[in-house]
């Protein structure tokens, strides 16, 4: 009798750690959040219950639906599940935008705001036009060639848009190449990142003196999300991003949910830790208190969920599902633009009924979350890339989703256009208001040239001071031919004028006749330190 109560003891004590360890392998796997607006800690809450109340039937041998149905524990036990479902089921409702329109629809207020004033004329050799698609080619193209590096690792997907000391880059950590290269190489850390500049796209792999030790491709402990979870068990963490601050250093930037509308509702970002990706050290920062130079706090599509609960909501939850009467919504696509060493999301404001046609623009701060708006009725972006494809139909090239830019005072459409296998071959400058006057050309420059040529001659901008051209004459003293992307440029400086004259061929036949000496008078576009040449007079 002795021996049969040890026995039944020791079965009751693995039976107790073998459903902690259950419940603990759990945890470690799915991290969920120990926080009552999040779903998943109730899933795990109820998970738990249930797996206690198995292993006391199981306890009690219980075999029949009669033992079942008599037992006062699992009578509790079941009253307790079904309390919680209950409970989910209620918070849910009261935290919905049924109940709750005018609070989500005032999370996002967006401020009326002038395009001229707010988005100023930037150098062609300024404007961010490689996409993401285009960055993973350069990043697996530079990777081939690093024999030292290709056969252990990968370039991760990620290459997050950030400005790097002013300039608009891409950024993304390498990766193991597969678990056995993680095994491998894990004690020694990841060496490099790659960092491809928007502009010029030019691709650099950084190796770095400190390897990167905490990522998304680690397995244990130093997996970014388990670091995360651990050190911080209660935070609710939304789409993390890999950034580098002012001198380099890697970090994963990881903003933190906040819900302000009943239990899981009106999702907003709280807080953001930055988490050093060599070292792990972790620092909380509130959302207003977030460093200048990160540009990733809020992710793009919890900005567009914010917007479109303001554009839908503003009559009321019954008007956005039935009359949609004034109801505005987001584009399908968005894309990033550098402005103010802060990268601002742009999308287009579209009516619901989806004309084809744009009501205006929005530009959001992904740091502080400003929302501008901007009132230009125009062609949406996806029937302004159709027309730029329209003009190299003959070569199939397709267009990426384009940039919103100022060329010439005139909101322009800016795109690169991609060959079948992705890279790029040449560029599309497309006006927002009317959408069938495009330009293209080889390099960004060339395009812009036409463009603003186009403006002129259909007498799009008005006098000829609000295209952004200007006109100089002076002394060539010094003259300089270079090939860029295969397209022959020739480049002056003029006695006592500041900045460096941009004329590409065959646009400019002409400027091969001159030489050092001559005296010129040139049209042009500000830019710096490229002025580009719009005129030979």
């Amino acid at each position: 009798m002795g021996s049969g109560n040890k026995g039944f003891k020791r079965w009751k004590l693995l039976l107790a750690v073998l459903v902690l360890a259950i419940a603990g392998i759990y945890y470690y796997v799915a991290l969920p959040a120990i926080n009552i607006h999040n779903r998943g800690f109730w899933g795990f809450l109820i998970g738990f219950v249930v797996l206690i109340l198995l292993s006391y039937a199981m306890k009690k041998r219980m075999h029949t639906i009669y033992e079942v149905k008599e037992s006062k524990v699992l009578k509790a036990g079941g009253i307790l599940v079904g309390a919680l479902l209950v409970f989910l089921l209620i918070g849910t409702i009261l935290s919905s935008s049924i109940v709750n329109a005018k609070k989500y629809q005032s999370m996002m207020v967006p401020e009326d705001r002038d395009f001229g004033e707010d988005l100023p004329q930037i150098s062609f050799d300024q404007i961010p036009i490689l996409d993401r698609d285009s960055a993973i080619l350069l990043g697996e193209r530079k990777m081939g060639s690093m024999v030292d590096m290709v056969s252990q690792f990968e370039v991760s997907d990620l290459y997050s848009q950030i400005n790097y000391n002013g300039v608009p880059v891409r950024v993304s950590p390498l990766m193991y190449a597969s678990p056995i290269k993680w095994f491998t190489n894990q004690s020694d850390g990841i060496p490099a990142y790659m960092i491809i500049d928007m502009a010029n796209q030019d691709t650099t792999l950084v190796k770095l003196d400190e390897p990167i030790k905490y990522s998304k491709s680690e397995y244990f402990n130093r997996n970014i999300y388990r670091h995360l979870r651990f050190s911080y068990p209660t935070y609710m963490f939304d789409q993390i991003s890999f950034e580098i601050d002012e001198d380099g250093t890697p970090y994963w930037v990881c903003p933190v949910k906040e819900y302000t509308i009943g239990l899981f509702g009106g999702q907003t970002i709280g807080r953001v830790v930055l988490c050093n990706a060599q070292t792990g050290e972790t620092i909380d920062y509130a959302i207003e208190d977030c460093p200048q130079w990160v540009d990733r706090a809020f992710p793009a599509d919890l900005l567009l969920e914010l917007y479109n609960y303001h554009g839908m909501l503003k009559n009321g939850y019954i008007n956005s599902v039935l009359g949609q009467k004034g109801c505005l919504k987001t584009t399908e696509g968005y894309n990033y633009i550098a402005m103010d060493d802060d990268v601002w999301m742009y999308t287009g404001i579209t009516s619901v009924n989806a004309d084809q046609s744009n009501v205006g623009f929005l530009l959001i701060n992904q740091r502080t979350m400003e929302t501008r708006y901007y009132a230009i009725s125009g062609a949406e972006e996806f029937s302004a890339m159709e027309s730029a494809q329209g003009q190299v139909q003959h070569l199939g090239y397709q267009a990426a989703f384009p940039l919103l830019m100022n060329i010439a005072n005139e909101p322009t459409y800016v795109m690169a256009l991609k060959d079948e296998a992705g890279l790029v071959k040449m560029y599309a400058m497309v006006n927002v208001q009317k959408y069938q006057n495009v330009a293209i050309g080889d390099t960004v420059s060339e395009c812009q040239s036409a463009y603003i040529k186009m403006l002129k001659d259909n007498g799009i901008s008005g006098a000829e001071g609000e295209t952004g051209m200007q006109e100089v004459s002076g002394t060539i003293t010094k003259i300089t031919q270079s090939v860029i992307d295969g397209n022959s440029h020739f480049y002056l400086v003029l006695e006592g004028k500041d900045g460096i004259f941009d004329l590409t061929i065959p646009e400019f036949v002409e400027i091969v006749g001159y030489d050092v000496g001559d005296k010129i008078t040139l049209e042009y576009v500000a830019g710096d330190p490229l002025n580009t040449v719009t005129a030979i007079k």
